[in-house]
């Protein structure tokens, strides 16, 4: 058991050091388009090294659920345009979420599926045997905290390899959305002008389709057994 806590106990450090350092005072709008031409010249110069640091950053912030995320997702956007922007963040959230996937898996989330009861079995079996369509629900869905949706799959032993690629689908069009405001950063004043609800709404509409072949796997269940 106290190898289960050690993970969540590192994490728990490392979110009050990131606190402490005073570090959360940098990162914001202001600051990013006030170095910009700084921040250029270096990625130009080190443009490799630029996307692993930026790239690890990113990871490290969405493993620790520090809520930085939708900013730096707009940097990738502002620093590295939209294919690069992209690339980055969508590969980046995914191994952040990852991270603290297998962490939640190993950890709290093997204790509670110890001590469920059967309501927990047969909703695990439902959300294994439909763990695509349910996860790019929440996930393309933009209702749902990410670091909820994050741990929420672990308490149910969803497949790590399932995980990672709905994961991926499931964050890349958000992904490219918010990537595609950060390049107009320095020319507005606030980025949520960029942002218009129809893209919020087709977005939420690829959450509504891939949550019907559920809904339609269920209504054949049911059909077949009133017969």
């Amino acid at each position: 058991m106290i190898k289960k806590i050690i993970p969540l106990v590192i994490i728990a450090i490392l979110i009050a050091t990131f606190w402490l350092s005073g570090v959360s005072q940098h990162l914001n709008l202001d600051r990013l388009v006030e170095n910009k031409d700084l921040l250029i010249s270096f990625i130009n110069d080190h443009f490799t090294v630029s996307i692993i640091g930026f790239g690890l950053l990113y990871a490290t912030i969405v493993a620790l659920s520090l809520p930085f995320a939708s900013l730096m997702t707009l940097s990738g956007g502002f620093l590295f345009g939209l294919i690069w922007g992209g690339l980055i963040v969508s590969i980046s959230a995914t191994l952040g979420a990852t991270i603290i996937f297998l962490i939640a898996k190993t950890s709290f989330g093997a204790f509670l599926r110890e001590k469920a009861g059967k309501l927990y079995s047969r909703v695990e079996q439902d959300m294994n045997e439909n763990a695509v369509s349910y996860l790019l629900f929440l996930r393309l869905v933009p209702l749902f905290p990410f670091f909820l949706v994050n741990i929420l799959p672990a308490l149910f032993n969803v497949k790590t390899r399932t995980y990672i690629i709905t994961t991926f689908l499931g964050i890349l069009p958000g992904t490219l959305v918010y990537v595609n405001v950060g390049r107009s950063l320095g020319e507005v004043e606030n980025p949520s002008d960029l942002i218009s609800s129809d893209i919020i709404i087709a977005i939420a509409l690829l959450g509504v389709f891939a949550i019907i072949p559920v809904i339609y796997q269920k209504y054949r269940k049911r059909k077949n057994a009133a017969k």
